[in-house]
């Protein structure tokens, strides 16, 4: 990042007129507008975002017509940024600092966030907010001075952004930045599923159902971790040839398995992903008392973001962790819209959306 960046802004503590990709009403086409970003309350800071990619998340809730979707509001949260300015009670973070946004909260401070058994914070508790965390109150608003509402405490589809920063992980402004935004949700849910909640031994196997980015990130972590057979499980067989990149070993259409459970044997099942509102799990008591199952959620892979993000950039540094293979399209931002029939198509696992005054990355 260069020197001059590190300066105060100048327009700390003033309201900033920006650009923002507003999704107006449920399922329709994200309409660019400006809108007002209000300066950073206690405990935050407002970020200028370099750029930010898509995830599925995103098109989930901008087709939920009905709470937890909220409209008018800004989405995306997988990102990277720069501190523009800081609000009163903030520490670790200055102007010019390099950061990526996550929507799980980590304080540093709660008995959960202090724990290894946990990576859920109980001060400051996930929930699928249109709101800021500490307040529950709007940064942002349009010219007409309406709400804007927010989307999982980041709300990266804007120029500015204004983030709590229990959400904010500081990373080295050596990493690339279409590199490192991808660590915000869902490389780093699926590697951590691998890596942190299911605890993958070196030489065992691994099985995926759905082999989309956040499938292919399990098995980059199931590979990582050792695992020496790593099963995709699709209806799709092009995904295997993608998820060989991945370490992908075996491939089974689950279309195809006649009267084959794809089921079988004991084992730890780890479900991770977006849930639909009033989504339910059914199994059989007697496969958990006789063969052993066992089930667990994976909240952002049971990574916490604070300390596991850094091990997972390091590592990409390293050469170790693959992240280049993820972005399969980038795009300006004024054509955020093209991202969003990509994935919709099926035909990206991440596209990398890069704001205009940042075009010096590309």
């Amino acid at each position: 990042m260069a020197e001059e960046e590190k300066q105060p802004s100048g327009t700390a503590g003033k309201p900033i007129r920006c650009r923002a990709a507003v999704a107006r009403k449920a399922g329709e086409p994200l309409v660019m507008e400006e809108v007002v970003v209000a300066p950073p309350s206690s405990h935050e800071v407002r970020i200028k975002i370099i750029c930010t990619s898509l995830c599925y998340s995103d098109i989930t809730f901008w087709k939920m017509k009905d709470p937890p979707g909220y409209f008018p509001r800004i989405l995306g949260h997988e990102a990277y940024g720069v501190v523009e300015s800081v609000g009163e009670n903030v520490a670790d973070l200055t102007e010019g600092d390099t950061v990526i946004p996550i929507f799980l909260p980590d304080c540093g401070e709660c008995t959960d966030c202090r724990s290894k058994k946990s990576n859920l914070c109980t001060k400051l508790p996930f929930k699928v907010s249109p709101w800021t965390h500490r307040d529950e109150t709007s940064r942002f608003t349009d010219l007409n001075g309406d709400t804007v509402y927010h989307f999982l405490y980041v709300s990266s589809f804007s120029e500015y952004t204004v983030v709590d920063i229990a959400h904010l992980t500081k990373v080295d402004p050596a990493i690339p930045p279409n590199r490192a935004c991808l660590l915000s949700c869902g490389v780093s849910t699926g590697v951590g599923a691998a890596w942190r909640t299911a605890n993958v031994e070196a030489g065992s196997s691994v099985a995926i159902f759905g082999l989309g980015a956040i499938g292919l990130a399990v098995a980059e972590g199931a590979r990582l971790c050792g695992a020496t057979r790593i099963i995709g499980v699709d209806v799709n067989p092009d995904k295997f040839e993608i998820g060989k990149k991945f370490g992908v070993t075996d491939f089974v259409n689950s279309k195809e398995c006649g009267n084959k459970t794809v089921s079988q044997g004991w084992g730890k099942t780890v479900v991770l992903g977006v849930d639909k509102p009033g989504s339910q799990l059914n199994f059989s008591s007697f496969e958990v008392l006789h063969h052993g199952k066992t089930l667990s959620g994976s909240l952002f892979g049971g990574l916490k973001p604070k300390s596991d993000v850094p091990i997972l950039l390091k590592r990409y540094m390293d050469k170790e962790l693959r992240l280049d293979e993820f972005v399969t399209h980038e795009v300006r931002f004024e054509d955020i819209n093209k991202a969003f029939d990509l994935l919709l198509g099926g035909k990206s696992l991440r596209c990398v959306i890069w704001m205009d005054n940042c075009l010096k990355f590309l």
